[in-house]
């Protein structure tokens, strides 16, 4: 039982971060209990802190799952195979395109099935290609929506834990209830917390894939200017 005790006591220390506190053995290399409960120790705390946003969890949780679907789709979608593959760009570098094939696999491909089939005019290609671009940049608006939700969420679980401490207080005594305290302040903390760690992973995904759409989106153009001095192209 006392064995039992230390160790619960070291998990305790081990999740306020007290690492120096817990005991060396003998040969100086700390209870390997330390290691085991470190996995246990984050679970339960991962655990803890979704289970005191209450109610916000669920917005929270839907922002988390659109955030990760949408970047990782985005991801896929914007590989350079699927937009402008790396023959197609050195080809409309040096201006030979008659080889090329024109097929629904990329985003270039497409062009160039535009510009053969139709022989469409400069204004015409060019709205061909911002279409695709715009095409491109699908859901990245959902990511922006991510952003500013995720905060604002967290935000309002702050207000709604601070409104919960103060209405706790006892008119007679001046004190608040130790549960109702303890709840509205970990309400009030965690949904920012929980807030903050879907908004900054968002951010950075939506600053990356606008950054690729943009490089994306250059090359394309060298391709638009390559098609529009073919001979095919009307005036």
């Amino acid at each position: 039982a006392q064995n039992r005790l230390a160790q619960n006591q070291n998990c305790i220390r081990l999740a306020l971060g007290r690492v120096s506190e817990v005991p060396l053995k003998a040969n100086g290399i700390r209870d390997h209990y330390f290691f085991d409960a470190a996995p246990r120790c984050l679970q339960h705390k991962a655990m803890d802190l979704i289970e005191s946003a209450g109610l916000f969890i669920y917005p929270l949780l839907l922002c988390s799952f659109v955030a990760m679907m949408i970047t990782l789709e985005r991801c896929i979608a914007l590989r350079p195979s699927r937009v402008i593959p790396r023959a197609m760009l050195e080809a409309f570098i040096r201006g030979d395109v008659s080889e090329l094939e024109s097929c629904h696999r990329s985003v270039s491909g497409r062009i160039i099935y535009f510009f053969r089939e139709r022989e469409p005019d400069m204004e015409a290609l060019k709205a061909f290609a911002r279409l695709e671009v715009s095409r491109m940049e699908r859901g990245l608006f959902l990511l922006e929506v991510v952003i500013g939700a995720a905060p604002l969420i967290g935000l309002l679980g702050t207000v709604t834990g601070l409104t919960q401490v103060f209405s706790g207080f006892s008119i007679e005594s001046g004190l608040a209830e130790p549960v109702v305290f303890v709840q509205g302040i970990a309400l009030a903390l965690n949904t920012t917390i929980l807030g903050l760690i879907i908004a900054i992973p968002s951010l950075l995904a939506h600053a990356y894939l606008l950054r690729r759409v943009e490089s994306l989106a250059a090359r394309i153009s060298v391709g638009v200017e390559c098609l529009s001095k073919q001979p095919t192209l009307r005036d």
